[in-house]
């Protein structure tokens, strides 16, 4: 016969989950921008017209690093909600939005590729939407921890959009900003 979890025994078992998921999404995050060539110090990038909305490049590490950890924690909220109706499926939809975000980097800074990039993103905030909704079935605070992270996406298709609208030459620059014919 199985008795029920104490608390002192859920909470050490969400505590443990979050000490590897938390880290797990940060660094897969961290990983996907290095790798690609993203960031301000990319040569193709720098030769790019900015949006006006472009806020400082500073601001993308420091807010990236608070939504990968909240959406870390998010996802061991509901990892750690054995029995919940729709688990698995909003397991699967975090798992697809992350791929779907972890591509974005490769896309756009390692391939140049500014309107394919867009694409992503809308595909991105579409699954961000259905993960924010089988979260909220779940738990619904890991819902509300992904909420900023959705609206920082949605910014970020704008600011890709306005990015593509600018420099609509961007697939064919080399990586010193020189139009390559």
């Amino acid at each position: 016969m199985s008795l029920p979890a104490s608390q002192g025994q859920l909470r050490a078992s969400f505590l443990r989950w979050a000490l590897l998921i938390v880290p797990a999404v940060s660094l897969a995050g961290f990983a996907a921008g290095r790798l690609s060539g993203g960031g301000s110090d990319n040569p193709w990038f720098e030769g790019l017209a900015k949006p006006a909305l472009f806020p400082p490049p500073a601001t993308f590490g420091i807010v990236w690093s608070v939504l990968y950890v909240m959406i870390g924690v998010a996802l061991t909220l509901v990892v750690t909600a054995r029995g919940a109706p729709g688990r698995g499926a909003a397991i699967a939809a975090f798992l697809l939005q992350l791929a779907l975000n972890l591509a974005w980097s490769p896309l756009f800074f390692g391939a140049h590729q500014v309107t394919a990039a867009l694409w992503l993103l809308i595909a991105l905030d579409v699954a961000v939407i259905v993960t924010v909704v089988l979260f909220w079935k779940v738990r619904p605070l890991a819902a509300w921890l992904l909420l900023p992270y959705l609206a920082w996406v949605l910014f970020a298709t704008v600011l890709n959009g306005q990015f593509d609208a600018l420099n609509p030459d961007a697939e064919t620059r080399s990586g010193s900003g020189a139009v390559t014919r």
